[in-house]
């Protein structure tokens, strides 16, 4: 079972920011295509950002200006910066590697946008 670990999921209140990482080991950071995705209650699961062909990122259209992607290269990690949260940011975020044709999905952090 590969292995992702995602933390920095809480409460905030709209307009505010968090932080997202996610920690995996060194060969599937070197391997795998890294991104980013949310689950409302009710709703199907949706990209939030990725890694596509290296440092190149892609965004939802929701987010976009609002969060971004990044790597630490010493750290095996990704990380979700989320700027300027709404109440409809509301959702179980995921970290996802896709290698050799397969995903692989972290167990999710909460994140929950509210006054």
């Amino acid at each position: 079972q590969e292995q992702l670990v995602e933390s920095g999921g809480g409460l905030v209140q709209p307009g505010g920011s968090l932080r997202l990482s996610c920690a995996t080991s060194a060969y599937i950071f070197s391997v795998a295509t890294m991104g980013w995705y949310r689950q409302a209650p009710g709703e199907q699961r949706e990209m939030v950002a990725t890694f596509i062909n290296g440092e190149i990122t892609n965004y939802g259209d929701s987010v976009k200006g609002r969060f971004t992607i990044s790597r630490d290269n010493t750290k095996n990690t990704v990380y979700l910066q989320m700027n300027n949260l709404k109440p409809e940011d509301t959702a179980v975020y995921y970290c996802k590697a896709r290698f050799y044709a397969i995903d692989y999905w972290g167990q999710g952090t909460q994140v929950t946008v509210s006054s």
